[in-house]
This record gives structure tokens, sequence and C-alpha cells, in this order.
């Protein structure tokens, strides 16, 4: 007669014993797994409650830890799956009613089937329940025990989401142990934002930071080596690719970053790390409710912008600090809970600082000569956009401001048509994914100009594209004396389950509109030479479709490169047969990069469209897009490694 099964023990205590094990008490990659020997069997059940189980449901838990797919010996029968919303389904069923003790909440899982890969589901099904204030002890109570003892990710998955709800200071640290568990992270995090912000951007950081730059920081906060955790902040280099939004935003929390400006009120480096890492926050090509969730936003700007007169007078202060002012006048620090008139103190602070002759000469012509590409870059931005945040116009009638913003070069951010209704910008929001688009797109096309026959404006579109992320639609349409935007489009924001909220239907004043518009897209004082040259280029090719039809191509995208904003680069479309109207096979992408000659942008302009007309480009075009496969059906070089 063989020993009954022994039951693993709590997953909270493995992840301790494998802290214990680790150096310096934090996981490896991204998060501790548990062992093989604990992802074969069914954990979290009494031996005898596992006899009664289904042969199928016996042997599998591996789900629960997905890092480590199962081997096919050991994956889930087919038949057994649940589909998304047969899932959902059973998953309210095993919490309705919430049992008063775990084990009950092991077996409904284990007999219904929920798996740790239904997790978001179970953090979503708890969210919903109905829990009137005589019962939150009672729930408290069995999330305790479950994020304590529980032993499968459904159960502890349940628990956590009840503790986001439910939990007290005393959870923190078994928060932050679980978390520490790949399975775990997400829902641990969630539940430690509800509780302590520090503790959960610390659990964040460490599980999510794998840039070498960034582990000594992320080390000395994961320790709580508070000596070392200034001088870590300061070190690292803040480049884009190093500093995303959420890094920033998790950084910030992580490191406590007003009570440092406090114990540090004299300390230069100190407050020029925190000035960029608000800036990064802002970072328009990123999810810009970074900044707006971050809480302590209106109190950092504030000690960053009365104290910087500290900052030495370099190009990349005067970005730095050009960059925050962008986002105070008409980005997403506009939206930050401000005292009364405190925005605007700060941006006329910011102002008067830029406007001194030691800022004024960094950004001369020499500079923009410079053969430094960075140095160059800025030097030409800052001259274009100095005063622009400072010198903005008077409120036009129609409440409606159009904002053409171009950011710092160096950061390689986008060109965004910022829309402001009475002063507040439109698209942060109601929209987190993305920038409003460039004005090429919406301003030099006439798209929010406005006609009787009403017509959808594509706003703004998510970073990672809108077939991923979605996009910012709304219907403009004249109606007498009124201009009207209405039927909004647009995917559910973060955190909002069930129907997304309805946008208000917004009317300007038709006159006051018109104008706003026309002088927005007369505005080319944010430009810079090869910008315009692509403008020019687009143009002529809008006018003239046959100097791509000759060629059996179409227009594509023509802009500036996204790596080297010096640099225009023109799309096309190639398909055998297109210029007489029967195109044949797939398309494929060629991009012409156009070289710089120095002379002004219409003389460049003039002699792009002339090669064009004269000179087939896939001559001297390369192949971007398309497929390996059409590539070399058409005699073309396939330039990437598939």
């Amino acid at each position: 007669m063989s020993a009954p099964a022994v039951p693993p023990s709590a997953l909270y205590d493995q992840v301790l014993r494998l802290r214990q094990e680790s150096p310096d008490g934090l996981p490896p990659g991204r998060g501790f797994d548990l062992p093989a020997d604990l992802r074969t069997d069914l954990p979290g059940l009494p031996a005898g409650l596992r006899a009664d189980l289904p042969a199928d449901l016996r042997t599998d838990f591996s789900a629960d830890l997905p890092s480590e797919p199962p081997s096919e010996s050991r994956s889930e029968p087919r038949e057994t799956r649940l589909s998304r919303g047969e899932a959902a389904d059973v998953i309210r069923e095993a919490l309705n009613p919430l049992p008063e003790d775990s084990a009950t909440l092991h077996r409904r899982f284990a007999e219904l089937g929920v798996r740790g890969r239904h997790r978001h589901l179970i953090q979503s099904a708890v969210a919903a329940l109905p829990l009137p204030s005589d019962e939150h002890a009672t729930a408290r109570a069995l999330a305790r025990e479950l994020t304590r003892s529980g032993s499968t990710v459904p159960a502890v998955t349940a628990g956590l989401a009840l503790l986001t709800r439910l939990g007290e200071p005393e959870d923190v640290p078994y928060l932050s142990t679980l978390g520490l568990l790949r399975s775990l992270t997400g829902p641990a995090v969630q539940a430690l934002d509800a509780l302590d912000r520090r503790s959960a951007a610390v659990l964040w950081l460490v599980i999510s930071v794998r840039r070498g730059e960034l582990l000594p920081l992320v080390r000395a906060l994961g320790t709580g080596n508070v000596p070392a955790i200034r001088s870590e902040l300061v070190a690292f280099r803040a480049e884009p690719r190093f500093l995303g939004a959420a890094t920033a935003r998790r950084i910030a929390e992580a490191a406590g970053l007003p009570d440092l400006l406090a114990e540090h009120p004299a300390d230069p480096v100190l407050l020029a790390r925190a000035a960029r890492l608000l800036v990064r926050m802002a970072c328009a090509s990123d999810d810009v409710t970074e900044l707006l969730t971050y809480r302590e936003a209106p109190a950092v700007y504030e000690t960053v912008v009365t104290r910087a007169g500290l900052l030495p007078p370099t190009l990349e202060q005067h970005a730095t600090l050009l960059s925050l002012a962008l986002d105070l006048s008409s980005g997403p620090g506009a939206l930050l809970d401000w005292p009364s008139g405190c925005r605007e103190t700060l941006l006329g602070s910011l102002g008067r600082l830029l406007a001194e002759p030691s800022w004024t000469v960094l950004a001369d012509l020499d500079a923009e000569r410079s053969a430094d590409a960075d140095r160059r870059l800025r030097a030409g931005w800052i001259r274009r956009t100095g005063r622009r945040p400072f010198t903005r116009p008077a409120a036009p009638d129609s409440g409606l401001r159009i904002e053409i913003v171009a950011t710092d070069p160096v950061d390689r951010g986008p060109v965004e048509t910022r829309i402001l209704v009475d002063g507040r910008p439109l698209v942060p929001a109601v929209f987190a994914h993305g920038p409003a688009l460039s004005p090429e797109l919406l301003l030099d096309e006439g798209l929010l100009r406005a006609a009787p026959e009403p017509h959808r404006v594509r706003l703004a579109e998510a970073w990672c594209g809108e077939g991923c992320c979605g996009a910012l639609h709304v219907t403009i349409r004249r109606d007498g004396d009124r201009v009207v935007w209405e039927d909004w489009r647009r995917p559910p924001p973060p955190g909002i389950r069930g129907p997304v909220p309805e946008l208000p239907v917004l009317r300007f004043d038709a006159t006051a509109y018109d104008a706003e518009i026309a002088r927005a897209e007369g505005d080319r004082a944010w430009s810079w030479r090869a910008r315009a040259v692509a403008r020019l280029i687009k143009a002529g090719l809008v006018d003239r479709p046959d100097l791509l039809s000759r060629w059996d191509a179409r227009r594509g995208w023509t802009s500036t490169g996204a790596e080297d904003p010096e640099v225009v680069q023109v799309h096309f479309w190639y398909q055998p047969g297109l210029g007489a109207g029967r195109p044949e096979g797939d398309p494929l992408v060629f991009r012409w990069t156009v070289p710089d000659d120095g002379t002004p942008p219409e003389a460049q302009a003039a002699v792009a469209l002339r090669r064009l007309a004269e000179e087939d480009p896939k001559k001297y075009g390369r192949v971007s897009g398309g497929t390996r496969k059409r590539a070399e059906e058409l005699g073309y070089t396939w330039p990437f490694d598939d």
C-alpha cells in the first residue's frame, strides 16, 4: 500500500525558500519559478479530495505556471480545456457564494478546471464581486488564508485580488514576497499599488528590468540599500531606450523621489535626474497615463522648477526644462490636479529662466552647425521651439486651440498636433496609448476642416498600431454657425471594465473654429529643413500621382526618418501593372532616402520630384516591406533576416 500523497507546501513558503537560496534574495530572470516536481501534480488539495476528481484533473496543474510549458505527456487533454468564455463563467460560479475557507475554493477551482492561465479572469471576477461592508472582515480573512497557505496559482490569485480591494498594511510583506513568483507578479503588483506604491514599484522593477544599465539601481532598491539608491539613481544612462514611461514612473516611486529631493535640497545632479524622469513619464510615444498615475508628479514638478536655477546652463538641461514646459503647457502635465494658478506660475518661472542670456546663448548658430549630431539637433530645436510654450496666443473664442509640438529630437519623439479644448489637451485625457497624429496628416490634408457633410477623422493612433491597441476617432461636421465633434470611437481606457464611457459632444463657434484651423495649417515655425523637404515632396506627389504611377507605384509615407530627423524618406508601393489599372500580385514597399544637399527646401524638393519623373525610383530605392518570396519573384534583394 503506497503512502498517501502529501500536498505541497504553500506557494508563499516556496517563494520564501527560493529567496533564501538566491543571492541578495532577488530572483533571476523574470521571477522565480517553482521546481518541476511541484508542477506535475495537483497541489493544494488533501490527498483524499484528489481521489474524488476525474482522472484528467488529478495530474495536471502545470498550466498554473505557464513560464515553462509542460511536456506533451503532462499537457492538459484538449477536451478538458475551457474557452475564455467558459472559464469566465465557471470562475464566477466558483466564487458565488464566496467560501469562508480556502480548501473549498481550491476544490471548486479544481473541479471546474480553473487553471493558472485564467488568473486575469480570476482578477476580473473578484473585482466585480459584490462585497457588502459587513462581509469585508470574512472576505479579508479568506484572502489572507489563500495568500499565506494557498498552494495553487488560481487560489492565490483570488486571494491577491481580494486584497487589492480589502488589503491592509500588514499584508504588504506577503504580497511583495508572492510577487517574486513569475505567475503571480501581475496580481501582486496590482494589490500593492492599492496599498503601498513604493513596494509595488520595487517589485515591478525587480521582475521587469533586464537592462544591465539599470540593474545596480534595481538591486539597491530590491535589497533596501538606502545609501546606494541616490548614487545609482543618478548614475545610469537615462536615454529613451533604457527608460520608458513605465520604468521612469516606477523608479520615481520606488526611490521615494520627493523624499530624496527633500533630503538633498542643493543637489543639481539629483534635480536633473528628477526632471528627466518627469520628461520620460510624459513621453507621447509611450503610455501617457504613467505621468497621470504618478501621484507625486505635481510636487516633483514644483520642486524641479523652483530649484531649476541650481542646474548648470547646458544644452541638455535646456532641452529637459523646455520639455517640461511643453508638457505643462499643452501635454499631459496640464491634466494633473493642480492648485489654482500653480501650473501657470511654474510655466512663468521656466520662461523667465530660459530667457536669461546664459541659457539663450546655448542655441546660437555655432551650436546649430556643430559636428556633434545631438548638439546640432538640440540647438536647432531650441531656436525654433524655445519660446512657444511661453508665448501662446490668447484662447480663441471657439474654445479650441491647436498646438504643433515637436519634442526633443535627441529623444526621437513624435511631432504632434496637440488639440486643446478650453485649455486642456484632448488626446491624453481620453486616449492613453499614443500621441496625436502629425500635422502632415491632420492639417496638411485638411482633415480638421469642417463641412456640412460629416467626415470621420482619426486623431490619434496607438504607438503599436491601430490593429493592436486601437485609435481615437471623431466625426466632424458643420451645423449652421457651429462645428460639432461627435460619435467618438476609442478602445477602453486602462482599468475600465465593461462599456467604454461615452465622450461628450463638442460644439465650437464656426467662425472662430475656421480661423484657428487656418492659423494652425499655416504654422511652419516648428519645422526644420528636412521636414520641410519631406512635406514639399509629399505635396508634389499628391498633386501629380503620375510621377509614381508611371513606374507602377503609388505613394506611401513620406517624412523624416524615425532614427534620424535630418533624413528625408520617401516610401512607395510597387505592383506590376498598377499604372495600367491592372495590378498583379502582392505589392512590395520601397524606401528612398533623399540626400540633403544643403540647398533650400524648395530646391531640394524640386530636384527630388524631377528625378522621380525621369528615373525609375526602384533603381535607387530599397525594398523595405512586403515578403521575401515576392521580392525574389520580382528580382529584388530581400534586405532582412527572417
